[in-house]
Formats: structure tokens, C-alpha cells, sequence
């Protein structure tokens, strides 16, 4: 089982997905990460994120260095869902040192999923333990603004922060309430679990938080913070219109690199010990032909010297004469 998923690395699915609310559109890109964290071997699983997440940089920072930047693609991220098990307990190793990685690059947003698994007092002890761990390893997350013009909108601001990590209930199915109501949630025996309800978990909340009210400052943060730092990184480290070296520093690859190497390696040496077994051969064959043709040679010598003995016998002037 280790064998067969060490082959396999995290995969990179993007999906294209256009909003239309009150005459007001919205583009999304959604990339999804299938396979983070499933494998035997997590060691270096988040390299393939933040390879992605660079590499929107480094592209939108190629077509800033053309002559003629119309029609620019931007295809950076501006914020990372990043999803954490209910175990109940705190953050693994595994979501610290992805986190960290993460939340250096992008806008890190934590979430907590299948909030329903949690009693309402074991999910709040839960946030509280993930929020502790965050402050005490210096995780850098997403810190929307409070202040605001309206005091309305700092309230809101205030709640979203405090919220976090949000608690998430999925579900695309809508079922009836003992009051009778339809709602997307699901359903137990002892009742409904909301998705768009504040009382069970924080979707309404974080859909505000990226497509409402802080959807302009997601954008503006990446801008102003987290590709102006690769970009000045980058500016100081290669020469301008210079292309980005490549890293070969993944685990995946350095491991198959070293066992291919040390399958060439074992393929040369029997290559090279099959080579000399067949030159050791090709000697003895030579050496016994010419064995066989100095024995050959001699006989024709002797077969000379023979047909030359006859020759002088047959007459005495050396000569055959037909009657």
C-alpha cells in the first residue's frame, strides 16, 4: 500500500465557475487539491500547493514584463481554504508545517470541516485550541479589517474574526425542518443540521467574508503583500526578462531520480560484466582459429611439398610428356 501511493503526488484541479447576482457578475476559479494528507508518506505533500501558487506569480509577473500588457490573465490566489479534521484534539504536525508554508504565499484561511461531528461546547474548546496553536508557531492567516466608516460593518468585520476558524457544514440537498421549512443542511435523528444557519456552523459568514464584503481586500492584500514580496524576492535574484530556475528539490522526484540511477548503475555493471565474458569468448574463438589456420597453412605446405616431390620424380628434365 506504501509502494503504491508513494506514485502518486497531490493533484491540481481547476474549476471555472461564473456568479450572476442583481446584475452583478462574478469569475471564480476554484482550485481543488485532491490527495493532501491521504498518503502513508505526507512528507513534503504541500510542495505541489505552493508550486502552484508561485507559479501564478511567476506568470503573471512575465506577462508584467512584457512591452504590451493588455489583456493580462490574472490567474494568482487570492485566498486558500485550508481544511482541518474535526479530531476533537488540535492541529497536526502535518497542518503546521503546511500552514506555515501556505500562509507565507497567500491569503490562509482556516476552516474547520464537518463541523456537525463536534458538540457546540467541543467545537468552540476545538477553535480555541487551533487558534492557539496558530499564535504560538506565528502561522500567518487572513486578519480582515475591523475599522469601518459604518458601524455596522465593523460589527460584522468584528464576528467574522472572531468566527475564525470557521466552522463548515457541507451539503447540496435540502431538507424539512420540524417546522416545516426547506433548508440545505442535513438531516439526524435528532434533527437538522443548517447549513445557512449562524447557530450551526459559519457558512454564511466565510461566503460574506470571500464574495461580499472582503472579496476587493483578498485581492488587494495579494497584490500589495503576497506577490509584491515574491516579486521583489525574484527582481533581486535574477536579472529582468530572466525566465525562473527550476526547483528540483522534490522528494518524489529526488527519490526516483536515485533509484533510477542505481537501477542504471546495476544495468552497466552487468552490462560491462556480460562484455567481458563475450570478449573473453571472442578471444578463444580467435585464438583457436588461428590454431586452425596455422595447422591448415602447414598442410598446405606439406601437400606443396609433396605435389613438388612428385613432380621431380615423374621426369628426369622436370617435365610431362603426353603421347
Amino acid at each position: 500500500r506504501r509502494k503504491k501511493q508513494l506514485d502518486k503526488t497531490v493533484d491540481i484541479n481547476i474549476h471555472k465557475a461564473e456568479l450572476e447576482e442583481k446584475m452583478f457578475s462574478v469569475k471564480l476559479n476554484v482550485v481543488d487539491t485532491p490527495g493532501f494528507g491521504d498518503f502513508v508518506d505526507n512528507n513534503d505533500c504541500w510542495l505541489p500547493v505552493v508550486d502552484f501558487i508561485e507559479n501564478q506569480y511567476e506568470q503573471y509577473l512575465r506577462q508584467e514584463q512584457q512591452p504590451v500588457r493588455k489583456g493580462v490573465v490574472d490567474m494568482r490566489v487570492h485566498a486558500c481554504l485550508y481544511f482541518i479534521r474535526p479530531n476533537g484534539h488540535t492541529l497536526k504536525p502535518l497542518d503546521v508545517r503546511a500552514m506555515k508554508a501556505i500562509g507565507a504565499r497567500v491569503n490562509l484561511i482556516p476552516i474547520i470541516a464537518k463541523a456537525d461531528t463536534l458538540s457546540p461546547a467541543a467545537l468552540r474548546q476545538f477553535k480555541k485550541r487551533v487558534m492557539d496553536v496558530i499564535d504560538a508557531q506565528s502561522i500567518r492567516i487572513y486578519q480582515p479589517p475591523v475599522d469601518s466608516e459604518d458601524e455596522h460593518s465593523s460589527q460584522r468585520n468584528r464576528e467574522i474574526i472572531s468566527a475564525m476558524p470557521f466552522a463548515i457544514i457541507g451539503s447540496d440537498r435540502e431538507v424539512k425542518t420540524e417546522d416545516g421549512r426547506h433548508v440545505k443542511g442535513r438531516l439526524y435523528p435528532w434533527g437538522v443540521a443548517e447549513v445557512e444557519n449562524d447557530q450551526h456552523c459559519d457558512f454564511k459568514k466565510l461566503r460574506s467574508l470571500l464574495i461580499r464584503t472582503h472579496m476587493l481586500d483578498l485581492i488587494s492584500t495579494t497584490e500589495e503583500v503576497h506577490y509584491d514580496k515574491y516579486r521583489t524576492t525574484q527582481m533581486k535574484t535574477r536579472k529582468f526578462g530572466e525566465p525562473k530556475l527550476k526547483k528540483n528539490d522534490n522528494k518524489k522526484f529526488r527519490d526516483e531520480e536515485e533509484a533510477l540511477r542505481a537501477r542504471f548503475t546495476e544495468k552497466v555493471k552487468l552490462e560491462e560484466n556480460r562484455f567481458r565474458q563475450w570478449e573473453q569468448r571472442l578471444i578463444a574463438e580467435r585464438d583457436r582459429l588461428n590454431k586452425d589456420l596455422e595447422q591448415e597453412h602447414n598442410l598446405v605446405k606439406q601437400l606443396e611439398s609433396e605435389i613438388e616431390a612428385i613432380s621431380n620424380s615423374g621426369s628426369p628434365n622436370g617435365k610431362f610428356f603426353r603421347k
